[in-house]
């Protein structure tokens, strides 16, 4: 296999660790092979100073990373390869853990769709540069699934939210973030526009001093979440269903209307593990986030709702999954 041919291209140029992962053409969807090179690469560069930082991008120009191989995850289920499940997600999560301990600079360029899996590996590093054109999003609720990645111990801290009510609306509704509404939320650190992009990745690979980012990025006006925080807070401010439902309809606006649209169709059995998840994230270390949602996709891959929330949202793309919600999740935690 050639190096344009891997699914992630591993690189040293001069003090800089480059990775990109390389399936645009799926949105570079992280699949074993890509997790099994992030592993490597962190195994490698981790006690090695000489790696000043790493440089992680994504290849074309639609995406950074959409997410983890859910088609596939669900294919092995339905063909009872339990095994092939417990692998991707534990050599996934401890990818996400290696990335949260790397000891130096992990600096990801996000200029396009960055979503579920995505976030896993950038999320935790200690620099996330958005373009305008990107957008980030944990849809997980709408495939029955649930904000993983670490994301649990993530979401539940956002700055600005101390109730937590920002990470809750982005987890159960897929809130779609889009260039610098994600630095406002908080989930990164900086915006650069597109066109200053080359020059920021050039300066970054010329020195590996991961300060440079500070002259390429652009204060971030108040926009759209700004606008939106207080409502946030009112409605998602609940840690329980009934609550948030009873607040978005005091609130009675437009934008409240269309997050009880997005409730009444996204998986019941996802939003009601997704709000325990966050409830228990907010009192774990970001391991212990892992392990627990390491446990979750032992049983919510199995639950129906997964292969059926799949099928409609990627396979047949119809919108039109059939949920069978459950009454108790609490047995899914072990």
């Amino acid at each position: 296999m050639t190096e344009a041919e891997a699914s992630l291209i591993i690189r040293r140029e001069g003090p800089v660790g480059r990775l990109t992962m390389n399936r645009p053409r799926a949105l570079n969807a992280l699949d074993l092979a890509m997790i099994d090179g992030f592993a490597a690469a962190l195994a490698e560069w981790r006690d090695d100073a000489s790696v000043r930082l790493v440089l992680l991008e994504g290849a074309g120009d639609r995406a950074f990373c959409a997410g983890g191989d859910v088609r596939q995850v669900r294919q092995d289920v339905l063909d009872g390869r339990l095994d092939a499940v417990e692998a991707f997600f534990t050599r996934e999560y401890a990818v996400n853990e290696g990335i949260a301990t790397f000891p130096r600079p992990w600096v990801s360029l996000i200029d396009g769709v960055c979503m579920g899996g995505g976030l896993g590996v950038s999320v935790h590093g200690s620099h996330r540069i958005l373009s305008e054109h990107a957008l980030l999003a944990m849809p997980e609720t709408a495939i029955a699934l649930f904000p993983d990645v670490g994301t649990s111990y993530v979401l539940p801290r956002l700055a600005g939210s101390p109730s937590g009510a920002m990470g809750r609306w982005i987890a159960l509704t897929g809130a779609r973030l889009k260039g610098a509404e994600g630095v406002e939320a908080g989930l990164a650190t900086h915006f650069v526009p597109r066109a200053k992009l080359p020059a920021l990745r050039a300066a970054l690979l010329e020195g590996g001093d991961a300060s440079v980012v500070e002259r390429f990025a652009e204060a971030v006006p108040q926009g759209r979440i700004a606008e939106l925080r207080p409502a946030i807070e009112r409605c998602f401010g609940p840690q329980d269903r009934a609550g948030i439902e009873a607040a978005l309809e005091a609130e009675g606006t437009d934008w409240a209307r269309e997050q009880q649209a997005i409730l009444a169709r996204v998986s019941p059995t996802s939003v009601a593990v997704t709000l325990e998840l966050l409830r228990r994230g907010a009192t774990l270390d970001l391991a212990g986030c892992l392990e627990q949602e390491l446990v979750l996709t032992r049983s919510v891959t199995r639950h129906p709702d997964f292969a059926e929330g799949v099928r409609s949202v990627l396979v047949d793309k119809d919108g039109k999954p059939d949920w069978q919600p459950l009454g108790d999740v609490l047995p899914m935690f072990g």
